[in-house]
């Protein structure tokens, strides 16, 4: 995609949600690395309504301890994979409160030395908590970016990589939340709806996807 393409790419996702952020629901930077962490291989929605009463009771690393992993599971049981995350969420609970003062680190490096927490995670702690321009890379993104030729790559990181590379200012802060509603809301995986994608004419995607009903 040619660099000024890329810009107005980005300046309509930005024109149609010029304040875009995360869906999983949170109250502090602890509770956002638990959502994040929680949401793999899970829906967002999902995710919110298990937390929401969690996050209640429970904001912070110490608290988490109290709560223990049995009452963890109480709360999570309904999200996949649950049972790997409580050990998880605790186990990074643990380390937070001995080595980082019961804090969320804001350093990728020290986020990955958490279990559970991955590069995506991480990324998007840093991007979502502490505003910096990271660009996570899940399925959504991968797809959007492959699909309509912005960042090709065979595998997350090489999209990564080039996302950073031509996404230009000032779109880097916001172009995570906006590549993912992207692809979580119209360019989907199964059915891209494309007559109603507001970057279709920049998109090499083929053919277009026509409106319901219509003839293809």
């Amino acid at each position: 995609m040619k660099k000024a393409d890329v810009f107005e790419f980005y300046r309509r996702l930005a024109e149609g949600d010029p304040a875009p952020e995360t869906e999983l629901k949170w109250t502090n930077p602890y509770t956002l690395l638990v959502a994040v962490a929680l949401s793999a291989q899970a829906t967002d929605v999902g995710v919110n309504k298990a937390t929401r009463r969690l996050f209640e009771a429970v904001d912070t690393p110490a608290r988490m301890l109290e709560l223990g992993e049995a009452g963890l599971k109480e709360h999570i049981k309904t999200i996949g994979l649950f049972n790997t995350k409580a050990k998880n969420v605790i186990a990074a609970a643990h380390i937070l409160v001995d080595r980082f003062d019961g804090k969320v680190p804001e350093d990728r490096e020290a986020l990955e030395s958490l279990p559970g927490v991955g590069r995506k995670t991480a990324n998007v702690v840093l991007n979502v908590a502490f505003g910096h321009e990271t660009i996570a890379v899940d399925t959504h993104i991968f797809r959007v970016s492959n699909r309509t030729g912005l960042a090709p790559g065979k595998d997350v990181r090489v999209v990564e990589h080039k996302l950073e590379k031509v996404t230009p200012q000032p779109f880097r802060a916001g172009a995570h939340h906006w590549l993912i509603l992207h692809g979580r809301y119209i360019c989907k995986a199964r059915k891209p709806e494309c007559w109603r994608c507001p970057v279709a004419d920049l998109c090499r995607y083929r053919p277009k996807t026509p409106p319901p009903g219509a003839v293809a």
